[in-house]
């Protein structure tokens, strides 16, 4: 079933109307992180996918070649949906687009990984704040010293999205996401940025800045950026990505990949 709100969203993306973060729109709505890779190199990134389930929860697949993702939608069309793509050349970022169909390639294989904005509905619906959200922001995103397992030719550190939260909110929080694993889970880690890599929890990598309240912690969750890391260190010759914050909206509903 298409939901009028999720398909005009697209819509609107899809003309040129929406370039930026998609935090809030479409609610009730999973969005969705991108990869896109050579036939030649998705194996190895679906194995990395399911040896770090926490930052790359796999929400599908395409077929060979194929732009459209029907399992996620019956409009959606990859090549046009998302509202600002990152092009990589040798692991090297080359661009940033609005629209990838004149680079799309029949070898294409695309990867659709699960995102923190599913689960942040739920965190708002039981009375948690969500910072960045309430800052009209980017949610804030790190390089941490956190390896991930490595498969094949992909490796790297882990990235992570973070949220300042009261100590009660945060144990809140921990109970609500560890319901969500297919879109991250449960945090990675609390508190003390720099057990974690961080040097300066005020300059994130990606995204936006937000502001942290006297007697509040950061509380870091996997984040779908970290192949984006993985990709460069892999240095594959083209592939394509999100740009941080900016994802894909699906038809499916944030309900439905509840855990009981």
């Amino acid at each position: 079933m298409i939901h009028a709100n999720a398909a005009a969203d697209r819509a609107a993306i899809r003309a040129g109307l929406h370039a930026g973060p998609t935090a809030g729109l479409a609610p009730g709505h999973v969005q969705g992180n991108l990869v896109i890779l050579p036939q030649d190199w998705a194996n190895e990134f679906l194995r990395f996918c399911q040896a770090n389930p926490k930052p790359c929860p796999l929400l599908a697949v395409s077929e060979v070649g194929d732009p459209m993702l029907p399992t996620l939608g019956a409009d959606i069309d990859i090549r046009t949906d998302v509202p600002r793509y990152r092009v990589y050349r040798d692991g090297e970022l080359a661009a940033e687009p609005t629209e990838i169909a004149a680079l799309w390639r029949d070898d294409f294989v695309t990867f659709v990984i699960g995102c923190s904005f599913s689960f942040e509905e739920a965190l708002l619906a039981a009375g948690v704040p969500v910072r960045h959200i309430q800052m009209h922001r980017n949610v804030p995103m790190y390089r941490t010293s956190l390896p991930c397992v490595p498969a094949g030719r992909f490796r790297g550190d882990l990235v992570v999205s973070m949220r300042p939260l009261a100590p009660a909110d945060a144990i809140r929080a921990v109970q609500i996401t560890s319901r969500f694993p297919s879109v991250h889970g449960a945090p990675v880690h609390l508190g003390a940025p720099e057990r974690i890599g961080i040097a300066d929890i005020d300059r994130p990598d990606y995204g936006d800045a937000v502001e942290i309240g006297d007697g509040e912690l950061p509380v870091f969750w996997a984040c779908g950026v970290t192949p984006q890391v993985a990709i460069r260190n892999a240095r594959p010759p083209i592939a394509i990505t999100h740009s941080p914050g900016t994802m894909l909206i699906t038809d499916l509903l944030n309900t439905r990949l509840a855990a009981l």
